[in-house]
């Protein structure tokens, strides 16, 4: 492929998320041409230089205009609709999808939702590359921020268990590193936190990161469940996954991982550095960068 025309705009699916909205930043500093899509391109707020067009990947009948012309796509994971939708980029002239999806397609625990979207994209005989990040330090921000904002608590049922939470901005290098570098086609890259954290750890690096007392109460999983489904939003969507009440793909009654302490040791999960040579951002790092959200 004449890998990346810099006149050809490279179009970005969830352009107004945290990962979009700093791989935009980065191809436009990179002197490349953006087309964020978003389904309420008024309210996109994406930096200048951005072509901001409309497009809904529930519905491939508004990505004519999205794609008209593009060289690659950034795509997030709609399975319902992603083979119309690689369907309408191949047919429009894109070469190259970058597919931002999940470390629970390497864990063999999402079979429904990213891995549909790896392999219609595999299938379709365009390039490729695919980056599967793991638990977003976001995460953090999107289920204990509202209870520490309000009065400085965290309800958790599983303070031990570790994680490696993964800073916004090391996914965003990596898809990054897979529209600028040719020599990246084909790969696959599951990233994580270069850090080894339980929850209690990471509730304490918030509270030093905003200079105050985060008091952390132990409930059991049912307790946390209930709570989390009365605060709403992104905690309660996901709250039978996340205490352990339904596995990733939504079976009922099952879980994928254990709530405990051990930390995986394969060797299939890299960090920043071990992909781009970049040094990888500490959860202490991500924690100063979002104190303001937190309080």
């Amino acid at each position: 492929m004449s890998h990346l025309k810099r006149t050809s705009p490279i179009v970005i699916t969830g352009a107004t998320g945290a990962i979009g909205r700093l791989v935009v930043a980065g191809l436009l500093d990179a002197g490349h041409a953006v087309r964020g899509m978003s389904r309420h391109p008024q309210r996109a707020s994406l930096p200048d230089g951005a072509d901001v067009v409309l497009g809904d990947l529930d519905d491939p009948s508004t990505l004519t205009h999205a794609f008209d012309g593009a060289a690659q796509l950034v795509l997030i994971a709609v399975p319902e609709t992603v083979e119309a939708v690689v369907s309408r980029a191949k047919q429009a002239g894109v070469e190259h999808v970058v597919v931002v999806s999940s470390a629970a397609v390497t864990a063999g625990y999402d079979t429904t939702c990213n891995a549909v979207v790896e392999q219609a994209v595999m299938d379709s005989g365009l390039d490729w590359s695919i980056v599967r990040p793991g638990e977003f330090a976001t995460n953090s921000l999107l289920i204990w921020g509202p209870a520490i904002k309000a009065n400085r608590r965290v309800v958790e049922p599983f303070p031990d268990q570790i994680g490696h939470p993964i800073h916004e901005a090391d996914v965003a290098d990596v898809v990054l590193a897979d529209l600028l570098d040719p020599h990246r086609l084909g790969r696959i890259d599951t990233i994580i936190g270069p850090e080894s954290l339980t929850k209690r750890e990471q509730v304490a690096v918030i509270a030093e990161a905003i200079g105050g007392q985060i008091t952390l109460d132990e409930v059991s999983a049912e307790q946390a469940r209930d709570f989390y489904r009365a605060q709403g939003g992104f905690a309660a969507a996901n709250a039978d996954f996340l205490f352990g009440f339904e596995s990733y793909d939504g079976v009922a009654g099952t879980t994928d991982e254990p709530h405990d302490t051990r930390a995986p040791d394969d060797d299939a999960y890299l960090t920043l550095d071990q992909i781009t040579g970049a040094p990888p951002r500490t959860f202490r790092r991500w924690a100063h960068d979002h104190a303001s959200d937190f309080t």
